[in-house]
């Protein structure tokens, strides 16, 4: 089973091997791709969870939400990463 803390650093795992910082967004329904289907309701919760942290911004588009990582917060960052790594 799948911790919140697990699912936030698969989250921004995904995020920071594709580069998404700043201004390279990537769209919030990606955010589930390559999780299990049965967990993929808690994976938009989580990600709601970052963006109220100040850890993802969001950029409103007239396609939809974009996300990105907030650099700043790179000790919060680290954290969730770790989390998720330590889990395989």
């Amino acid at each position: 089973m799948w911790s919140d803390e697990e699912i936030k650093g698969k989250i921004l795992h995904k995020l920071t091997r594709l580069g998404k910082f700043s201004h390279s967004h990537t769209s919030f329904d990606n955010l589930q791709k390559g999780f299990p289907m049965e967990i993929r309701g808690r994976v938009k919760e989580m990600a709601k969870e970052l963006k109220k942290g100040g850890i993802l911004f969001s950029k409103p588009t007239s396609y939809g939400e974009e996300v990105s990582i907030n650099p700043e917060r790179k000790d919060k960052i680290m954290f969730y990463i770790n989390k998720f790594l330590s889990m395989e």
